[in-house]
This record gives structure tokens, C-alpha cells and sequence, in this order.
């Protein structure tokens, strides 16, 4: 072939040594890992910087992304298919060896080997094991495939059956839609009387023994790693995906966009009922990333952290641990319940994957991702709320002061099986009510109440000198907690157990439930909770100081009489007023010898007052420094929020809206009904707290002067 057009030109060999293949420096190798560890697709921004950082042209970047993206793809392909091989040999060499063992049977009646027909049954037998082993590894590989976006193996699909080495049969559950003869061990429960009052102890949830398989572990593995990818590209990601409210105090997603960027294996409810909330908030919270990381990877620290949110959760079984002791790399099947406070909202109840993963030094990522097991739809099918969460969690970043700045993202798919109370429905369905804006700020407020508990330094208010030293205000501060808690636990009864309307009007119902106190002060006590909400035309914040201040509150305790009350020590509880514990002392009554323990919080998703009679030895306890665990609490209190109502307003041809400014309050008191876990409800009981919310609510709103809402 004649390379020359009529002038001079290189030479063939000239011309392929120009050309030859250029390999890339270590430095820059190892520059491109590690921006493809944090990024695997790099926009041209990225790669522009990194062409200059090395020296290369952005085309070159492109391609190494490129060819480094297959490279990964082929590599996890092969790792998937040899697990899938190693696990057919496996039962491969399991069947020779049974079919070995066989020919060597000899009967223990008469020492002779078995007849010729007794072999073909039992060469039956396991050809039927077979094709059901092949059928449970068709059917995860399948399930591996629609969660992931890529085939698991080359095995054509099958239908899936309901044979799982996945069992978390619900046999213990009493009464969800299975029965209880199979086989199960597991108690049976009576549903008047299930766990609800749980202060620092969470209440035990009947979860039946079980055994994942090393293929679900890998599926599950699979599942939450792909969610760990979508959750950073969605902390990431900013502006189309990301659109801020117009008073810039609110981040929602764009369904639109985020169809555009994700091929999400994760939206499965496609159906007109289902609605989607998805929202993402930022704030610096006051507690180093490793002590917040070990708080939401231990079950137990994260509902102590929300009590507020978080009713129950529960680590079913921990699927990977981090190395050398630490959290990054733990994968977790756990479940959880998610509430408001109030009984007019049903509980949230799922289970789902939490991994952990560092991003680099200081940084941490923690996903997490629903996951179906079997009989689930059974378990869940009398809760009136089903809640998909797609990747959600946090990214946690450490701060040179100790501080931590935390990002907040929560993304739900929920359909509603009945009608949200009125009450509720703009809070729900605004999506504030399980937003990341409740999270981070309920975050926020726990953290620096922990902050003041470390706190050696007396941040008191002691009027009457009874805190005598800093061991007696933690003591306080521990109990309080555990009232706060035994107050939330309250509300929400266990293992979706329903709430009993004992009267309804247009103004307010009352509902109530019986359960058993695990607080350590009156376990197996019987006790009966009452809840009533209401709605009224002022704003939270003023609702709130009402309740809180010691001198209004002869207006709504009915039990005072109208005797007023004393603060007798005040201790703060972060940078808000509005968050500290006092002790209150009633004036002019008969019971001398009983104080009122009363805690008040409050952050930018609602507020709390919680308050409980305490008899003055078990204060005296507490204030000396000693543990409080067992000093008999039964709280009552209030919880109030925003209603997150739109006014729209009519002028100039023009419609506007605005956010009103009225509060929901749920006032809720607990009785002891009897020491005996066998009592019932009585109908003295539901007429005493039937009157007591009813007189509360009344006086409430003539304080208030809203006898007419």
C-alpha cells in the first residue's frame, strides 16, 4: 500500500512508533482510584480538573472512567457467578456423597442392604431436594436482578416460590393474618396487654429465631450497597434534583429529575394511592462523627437518641461487621416503627438494611434501605399505613471543634389503606412529619441535652439549694429522660396494637389502649393511656410557653385545683430556654409530700411537656447522686406542633398562600389501673379519664380564649 501523495513523507515504521500506546504514571493512577473510589462518574467539570491535575487530555479521563466502570462491572459479574458456581458444586458433591453413603446402607433390623426399590424412592427423594434447591437459587437470583439493575447469573428465571431460607415466619405474632399452629415456639400474646410504656428499656419484640443463608446475605449485600450509591449522589447533588421552598427553610426533590438520574430499582408501589416524600436538610450538631455512628448502629442508643420518632426498633441480624473495630463496612437487617405523637397517625412499621460505610477520614455515610422479607404483607396487614423507604439516611462529617455537620435525607413511598385524620392531613402529607427536618432538628436537641449532662459545671438554677452537687443534677437529668421516654413509648401502642375510641364529638375524641409498664419502677404494672387532640388558631411556640410556665398552670391542671405552684430548681438542657427540667412545688394542698417533675422540649418540628408526681423520698434519691432506675414514674403531658396548613388569599386578581400559624395538641394522661397483669379495664377507669382529658381541654381553651374552636 503506498502511504505517499506526491511529497515526502515518514515512513510505515516512523509512523507506528508515533502512534505507540501510552501508559499512564503510578501518581496518576493512583490519583484517578481515588477520585474514582469517591465519584465512579465524574461530570466534565471534574474531569477538566483532573486533566490539568495531571497533565492528560480530558478525552483520556473519560475513557479511564469509562474503562475502570467495566472493569468493576466485570469484575462483581465474576465474583457473583463464582458464588453461584462454588454453591451448585456444593450441593453438587452434598448429592454424591448421599448417593455414595446409600450404597452402603445396611438395615439395622436385619444387617442386610436395602431392597432395590427402597433406592429408587430415596433417589427420588433427592432429585425432588434438587430441583427445589434449583428453584431457591433461580428465585434469589432473580430478586438479585430487579433489585440491582444487573444479572446475577446466567440461569434462565423462574417464578418465584414461597420457599426461603430467609424464614421470619410470624408465627409468633398472634393474630396478623397467620395462625399459630406452626410449629413455632413463640408466645402467644394477648393484644390488651402488649408492651407500651417503655422508658430506658426498649420492650421485647416477639421475633422468631432464624438462619440467612450466605446467598441472602450476598443479596442483601447487594441491595444495600447499590442504596449507599444512590444516597451519595443524592447528598451530593444540588439544584435540578434539589429545590428549596420559597422561604429557603425546606429542600424537596424533584420526582422529575430524580426519575431523569436514577433508574431506581427501589419505587415499586405504581399505583394512583401512592404518594412520595422526599426531603433533605443540613445542620452542625454537637457531638463528634465516631460517638454518633456508634449511637445509630446500636438498636437500643437509637431510640433513646428519637424517642420522639422512633417507637421501636429492633436489630434482627447483623449480616457483616466492620473490621478492627469499626463501623464502617456493617450491613444490618433490622425493623423499626416510626411515629407522630399523637394516636391519630398509625405507626410506620418496616423492615429494612443499615450500612455504614466511611467515606474518608472523618466523613461517614449510614444508608438505609427497605427490604421484604416473606410474610410480611401477613404481618403488616392490619396496620392502616404501607411505608416503602428508598435510600435514605445521613452523611456525617466531622468539624476541627468536636462538632459534627450532619446531612439528612428521607425518601418514602406510602400509601394510605384508610383516610388521615383531618387533623393531620396537610402535616402527612406536606411530608414534614417524617421529613429530614424533623430528624436533624430532633438530633440537634438531643445532642445538646447530652452535652449538658457531660457538663461537670453547675448549670442549675437551684432557688432552694435541694441539687447539692453535679452527680445529683445528672441523676435528675437521667430520670427526667426515662420520664420523656416512658411518655413517647406510651403514646403508640406495640406491634401495631389499636387504639379504643371511648368518646368522639367534632370537637375532640378520646382514645385509649391497655397495656403492661416495662418501666423498672412498676414492672407489670397494668396501665391505662388516654390521648385526645385538638386544633387551635395559636402558633406552637405560644401554646408551648402556656404550658411550660409554672405560673399559668393552675389554668389547665385540673388536679391542682388552681393552687399555685413553685419552682424549686430549674436545669437547662441546651441553648433554648424552653428545653430544662424543674421541679415543681404545689402551694396549699394536702399532699406535702409529693413534688412535680416536669421536662419541656422544644425545636423547629414541635415541642413537648412532660410531667409526673414524684414522691419527695425518691426525689431526695435522685438529687443525692444516686441511680434513679427505679423510682416509679407514670407521666402525663402535652405534645404540640405545627398544622402546616396553606391560607390562600385572593387579591388583585392574584391567589397567594401563606403558612398559618395554628398549633395540634394531644394531651395525653396514663393510670394505673393495678399491679396485677391480669386486671381489665374497668369502667370506673374510662369514665376518670374520659372527664380528667375532657375538664383539661376545656379549661385549655378558655385560657386561651378559644372556647369556640
Amino acid at each position: 500500500m503506498d502511504f505517499s501523495s506526491g511529497g515526502g513523507g515518514d515512513p510505515p515504521d516512523s509512523h507506528r512508533r508515533n502512534k505507540r500506546y501510552h501508559r499512564h504514571t503510578a501518581h496518576q493512577i493512583q490519583r484517578l482510584e481515588s477520585m474514582f473510589k469517591e465519584c465512579p462518574h465524574p461530570d466534565e467539570k471534574t474531569r477538566n480538573q483532573l486533566s490539568r491535575e495531571l497533565n492528560l487530555h480530558p478525552r483520556q479521563i473519560k475513557f479511564w472512567f469509562q474503562n475502570r466502570r467495566t472493569q468493576m462491572k466485570a469484575q462483581h459479574e465474576r465474583a457473583d457467578n463464582c458464588a453461584l458456581r462454588s454453591e451448585n458444586d456444593k450441593i453438587r458433591c452434598e448429592n454424591i456423597a448421599i448417593r455414595e453413603a446409600l450404597k452402603n446402607v445396611i438395615c439395622p433390623s436385619c444387617g442386610s442392604s436395602p431392597s432395590p426399590e427402597d433406592s429408587y424412592f430415596d433417589e427420588q427423594k433427592l432429585r425432588i431436594e434438587n430441583a427445589h434447591l434449583k428453584e431457591e437459587l433461580d428465585r434469589v437470583s432473580s430478586i438479585a436482578a430487579k433489585y440491582i439493575g444487573r444479572p446475577i447469573s446466567q440461569l434462565p428465571p423462574v417464578q418465584p416460590i414461597h420457599i426461603s431460607s430467609l424464614d421470619l415466619s410470624m408465627a409468633s405474632f398472634g393474630g396478623h393474618g397467620m395462625g399459630m399452629g406452626m410449629g413455632m415456639g413463640g408466645p402467644s400474646l394477648d393484644l390488651d396487654l402488649l408492651h407500651g410504656s417503655s422508658s430506658v428499656v426498649i420492650p421485647s419484640l416477639p421475633f422468631p429465631p432464624m438462619s440467612i443463608s450466605e446467598m441472602d446475605k450476598s443479596l442483601m449485600a447487594d441491595i444495600a450497597t447499590s442504596g449507599m450509591d444512590e444516597l451519595i449522589r443524592l447528598l451530593q447533588s444540588n439544584e435540578p434534583l434539589w429545590i428549596k421552598s420559597s422561604d429557603g427553610r425546606t429542600t424537596t426533590l424533584n420526582l422529575e429529575s430524580y426519575e431523569r438520574a436514577f433508574q431506581s430499582p427501589y419505587t415499586r408501589m405504581k399505583n394512583p394511592n401512592v404518594r412520595t416524600e422526599a426531603s433533605r436538610d443540613s445542620g452542625v450538631v454537637i457531638m463528634n462523627g465516631l460517638a454518633l455512628v456508634d449511637m445509630f448502629m446500636d438498636a437500643k442508643k437509637w431510640v433513646e437518641l428519637f424517642p420522639t420518632i422512633v417507637s421501636r426498633a429492633k436489630t434482627i441480624e447483623v449480616i457483616s461487621s466492620g473490621g478492627m473495630g469499626s463501623q464502617s463496612g456493617t450491613l444490618q437487617l433490622m425493623y423499626e416503627e416510626l411515629q407522630v405523637l399523637t394516636a391519630l397517625v398509625p405507626t410506620r412499621q418496616f423492615y429494612f438494611l443499615r450500612l455504614c460505610q466511611q467515606i474518608e477520614q472523618g466523613s461517614w455515610a449510614i444508608v438505609d434501605v427497605s427490604y421484604e422479607i416473606p410474610h410480611q404483607e401477613s404481618q403488616f396487614s392490619s396496620s392502616p399505613c404501607k411505608a416503602h423507604r428508598l435510600p435514605s439516611g445521613c452523611l456525617i462529617q466531622e468539624m476541627p471543634n468536636g462538632y459534627s455537620k450532619v446531612t439528612w435525607v428521607e425518601h418514602w413511598e406510602v400509601e394510605d389503606k384508610a383516610e388521615i385524620h383531618r387533623l393531620y392531613r396537610d402535616l402527612i402529607h406536606s411530608g414534614i412529619a417524617f421529613g429530614a427536618q424533623r430528624w436533624l432538628s430532633n438530633l440537634q436537641r438531643i445532642c445538646e441535652r447530652f452535652a449538658c449532662l457531660m457538663v461537670s459545671g453547675n448549670s442549675t438554677r437551684d432557688l432552694g439549694g435541694v441539687i447539692p452537687s453535679p452527680e445529683g443534677k445528672r441523676s435528675m437529668m437521667k430520670l427526667a429522660q426515662r420520664m420523656v421516654n416512658n411518655f413517647c413509648s406510651s403514646i403508640n401502642p406495640a406491634n401495631g396494637q389499636q387504639w379504643t375510641t371511648l368518646s368522639g364529638s367534632y370537637e375532640f375524641e378520646v382514645r385509649a389502649t391497655l397495656h403492661k409498664s416495662t418501666d423498672p419502677g412498676q414492672p407489670n404494672a397494668l396501665v391505662l393511656s388516654a390521648a385526645a387532640t385538638i386544633w387551635l388558631p395559636i402558633s406552637p411556640t405560644n401554646v408551648f410557653n402556656f404550658f411550660r410556665d409554672e405560673r399559668t398552670r393552675p389554668q389547665w391542671d385540673v388536679l391542682s385545683n388552681q393552687n399555685p405552684v413553685q419552682e424549686v430548681a430549674h436545669i437547662a438542657n441546651g441553648s433554648n430556654p424552653g428545653n430544662c427540667i424543674s421541679l415543681l412545688r404545689a402551694f396549699n394542698t394536702s399532699q406535702n409530700n409529693m413534688l412535680i417533675l416536669q421536662e419541656s422540649c422544644i425545636d423547629s418540628s414541635g415541642s413537648l411537656v412532660v410531667y409526673c408526681p414524684v414522691e419527695l423520698p425518691a426525689i431526695n434519691i435522685a438529687m443525692s447522686g444516686e441511680d434513679p432506675s427505679y423510682i416509679p414514674l407514670l407521666p402525663s403531658g402535652f405534645t404540640i406542633s405545627h398544622d402546616a396548613r396553606q391560607d390562600h388569599h385572593q387579591g388583585d386578581g392574584a391567589s397567594t398562600s401563606s403558612t398559618s400559624s395554628g398549633s395540634l395538641i394531644t394531651v395525653v394522661f396514663q393510670i394505673l389501673v393495678s399491679n396485677l397483669p391480669s386486671a381489665r379495664m374497668s369502667p370506673e377507669s374510662v369514665t376518670t379519664v374520659t372527664n380528667l382529658i375532657g375538664n383539661t381541654i376545656h379549661q385549655i381553651k378558655a385560657s386561651l380564649n378559644c372556647t369556640t374552636c
